[in-house]
């Protein structure tokens, strides 16, 4: 199963589409896991009318349109791997323990909210991961998000992809 996790994309206010290699991806996706920060309902409206499967959560820059819509916490079997999706998860310090203990019955956690790229195995198996933003890249030197491999309950190959 072909995945492509992205976060914090902010559209319209840091770019009025996303970048055209995400769409891409998103187009050849299996699923697509989205961990909140869209800002506007029209982005989540493009991405849930491409993507084959939208797996999402709202984050905390999400008005109530998208509160309505979307939950704080999201769960997916994909691939015979657990996911488990929300936007913020805390201070990197510690992020391993608490959300293996928040998410226990779970293989991989998306998250957001930092824009920073994080990949990550909390000492129990659990996988983090964090996309970065296709965006809004803060003090990151590349906009980016993240493709992966699922299938027989493994997560394959998880790859960082940069935007110029």
């Amino acid at each position: 199963m072909r995945l492509v996790i992205t976060s914090d994309t902010h559209l319209p206010r840091r770019a009025r589409d996303l970048p055209e290699a995400l769409w891409r991806d998103v187009e050849a996706a299996d699923a697509v896991i989205h961990a909140g920060d869209w800002c506007d309902l029209a982005a989540w409206e493009a991405l849930r009318a491409r993507a084959r499967r939208l797996v999402a959560v709202y984050g905390n820059n999400d008005g109530p349109e998208l509160r309505e819509r979307l939950p704080e916490v999201a769960r997916a079997v994909l691939g015979g791997v657990r996911f488990a999706v929300v936007h913020e998860t805390g201070p990197a310090k510690g992020r391993e323990a608490r959300c293996a203990a928040r998410f226990p019955d779970t293989d991989v956690l998306v998250f957001g909210h930092s824009h920073i790229p994080w990949d990550s195995t909390a000492p129990g198996g659990l996988r983090l991961l964090n996309p970065g933003s296709p965006t809004d890249r803060r003090r990151q030197p590349r906009h980016t998000y993240l493709t992966a491999e699922a299938g027989s309950g493994v997560l394959g190959e998880v790859r960082l992809r940069e935007l110029p």
